[in-house]
């Protein structure tokens, strides 16, 4: 039989995470505007939710600014709250 062996080794190989960087932080956006629509659209899914952190690769601050831009947006009728078919 062929068995592969596994030890400590192999099993601690892992890949090496690569550190987001922030592409507003990056930018120097110290304030989003929630008139500035296209911006907007890069941050929300096909189904017009908002895309989490994870996704959108911002940061705390930045994602915060961002969700409450598209919040006020939707509110003013710039955007909309829900993706007709």
């Amino acid at each position: 039989m062929n068995s592969k062996v596994y030890n400590s080794q192999n099993l601690k190989r892992k890949r090496k995470r690569v550190k987001k960087v922030c592409k507003l932080c990056a930018q120097g956006v110290n304030y989003i505007d929630y008139k500035d629509v296209e911006t907007l659209q890069k941050y929300i899914s096909h189904s017009c939710k908002i895309l989490p952190r994870r996704v959108s690769g911002l940061c705390q601050k930045h994602q915060r600014m961002v969700a409450n831009g598209i919040k006020r947006a939707r509110i003013v009728a710039l955007m909309p709250f829900v993706k007709e078919d």
